[in-house]
């Protein structure tokens, strides 16, 4: 998929841009897709799981309540995004294993890396309801687009 988040941004004006904060961790440094959503807090439990079911393609966004005192996905979970073909992971928190994600072909983005792993079903969570984080509120069925630029959301494909 060729595209230019600067460019969607001059055709769909109407569509909200992440407010600057990710950084870029994977080995993709361009990717869209489809959004699922997933709110967790310290806890990967269902990152894991949602990344062990077939992508299709699909973009994961994990609010993760913006902590920044563990990894909520790392060079395991971006083996398995590439695996199950995910075009990319978004996450309001941290990841670690960076030199592992950046050679790995599927876009990564959070707020930091960290290096201690996360609970696993200590906390639980929930899988596609709204999430809302830098700005932007996104569900499940909205489409992302990441490039160089920045984040743009969509609540339908615009390629």
């Amino acid at each position: 998929m060729d595209f230019a988040v600067a460019d969607l941004s001059d055709a769909h004006p109407d569509c909200p841009i992440l407010a600057p904060g990710l950084q870029d961790f994977g080995g993709s440094r361009r990717f869209a897709g489809p959004i699922r959503t997933l709110k967790v807090f310290e806890d990967n439990a269902l990152v894991r799981a949602a990344l062990e079911t077939p992508g299709n393609g699909a973009v994961l966004v994990v609010d993760g309540g913006g902590s920044l005192r563990c990894a909520l996905v790392g060079g395991m979970l971006g083996e398995l995004a590439v695996k199950n073909g995910w075009a990319g992971i978004v996450v309001n928190g941290c990841v670690r294993d960076h030199v592992e994600l950046r050679e790995q072909a599927v876009g990564v983005r959070a707020l930091a890396t960290h290096p201690r792993k996360s609970a696993k079903g200590a906390h639980g969570g929930a899988a596609d309801g709204a999430v809302e984080f830098l700005g932007v509120r996104m569900t499940s069925g909205d489409w992302l687009y990441a490039d160089e630029d920045g984040i743009l959301v969509s609540p339908r494909a615009l390629l």
